[in-house]
């Protein structure tokens, strides 16, 4: 998914801001350094002020050689990027970008996606060998172990820890909702959602998955997920911050989130269409403010649900299916 491309700002004008940042993996006992820089320097700013934080530690499954995690930082998903590289490929190894999908991501090789990316820092030099020594171990991790790993993101030379922002509504019920939708995401962020379990392990109580299959509900449930949280309640964030009339958005957000959200309950991820029910009951009482603050908070809660769902996948299921190189489409051709 990609963004709209501000105007680019020549590399020559990058400065070092003098914060460095330490991204730990304690169960790898791998830890890089990294100095963030003045190319983005309100994203720099949202994430040295979310700081310590630990999430579940993501690994690229289509672009190649990049970690990712979530971020708990809820402007993410409405900040503008000052500074787009236009083709992260050609980023060094090492570069640490911040994006409107809640992502901290790390290229640490090759990547083979296109794709524009807001860089905020660089990994020093001497930390480059353990950097890919760790996006190695996620991989595994990721593809075919399933063994969670945590990654921990601090202030260099600070103490690490953790917390999610809670934002509040002036509408009791809406308030009432973040409070559970907070109090869910802070359980489920660094352990795996239950639920999400249940349906991995083929325990999925109303029998989705046709004669009793489980691997096509996964995949549903993976290919609804992603979108909701990254399209869906991203894009109704950034239309409330963007001034979208009230009305409109309201509008939009019947039309987007609730299919989906019944959809993934009857496959099993019931909390999260019990709090849509609850959004769209609200819906009307809202102001922009109680509005964008619901929003942000099923938006990160849903993401942490993507991120699980991506680590728990079967991956290795397809170990089979290989690309196949130029000669060999050649000779089949």
């Amino acid at each position: 998914m990609t963004e709209s491309l501000p105007h680019e700002v020549d590399a020559s004008s990058e400065t070092l801001s003098g914060r460095h940042i330490e991204i730990a993996w304690p169960d790898l006992g791998i830890t890089v350094t990294a100095e963030l820089d003045d190319r983005n320097r309100e994203l720099a700013d949202a994430l040295w002020e979310s700081l310590p934080y630990r999430s579940l530690q993501g690994h690229a499954l289509v672009a190649g050689e990049h970690l990712y995690h979530v971020a708990p930082i809820h402007e993410l998903l409405h900040m503008h990027p000052s500074h787009r590289i236009a083709d992260r490929r050609e980023a060094p190894d090492g570069t640490v970008f911040l994006s409107g999908l809640q992502h901290l991501g790390i290229k640490y090789g090759e990547l083979t996606e296109p794709m524009p990316a807001a860089p905020v820092g660089q990994t020093r030099s001497e930390d480059i060998a353990a950097l890919k020594e760790a996006g190695h171990a996620v991989w595994d991790a990721v593809y075919s172990t399933k063994k969670p790993l945590l990654a921990e993101v601090r202030k260099a030379g600070t103490a690490g820890g953790h917390r999610i922002p809670r934002l509040t509504a002036t509408d009791p019920d809406a308030n009432s909702l973040i409070q559970d939708v907070f109090t869910e995401t802070e359980r489920i962020w660094l352990s795996a959602p239950p639920e999400l379990d249940d349906i991995h392990r083929g325990w999925i109580p109303s029998g989705a998955g046709t004669r009793e299959t489980v691997l096509p509900t996964l995949l549903f449930v993976n290919g609804e997920t992603r979108p909701l949280g990254y399209a869906a309640y991203g894009g109704l964030v950034r239309g409330a911050v963007g001034d979208m009339p009230l009305d409109s958005l309201r509008q939009m957000a019947r039309l987007l989130v609730g299919v989906p959200a019944e959809f993934l309950g009857y496959c099993g991820l019931e909390k999260l269409w019990a709090f849509t029910q609850r959004f769209l009951s609200c819906l009307d009482h809202l102001d922009r403010d109680d509005f964008l603050a619901v929003t942000q908070h099923l938006a990160l809660y849903i993401n942490c649900l993507g991120g699980w769902n991506l680590h728990l996948f079967p991956w290795d299921t397809g170990d089979h299916l290989r690309q196949l190189r130029p000669a060999e489409v050649g000779q089949q051709s």
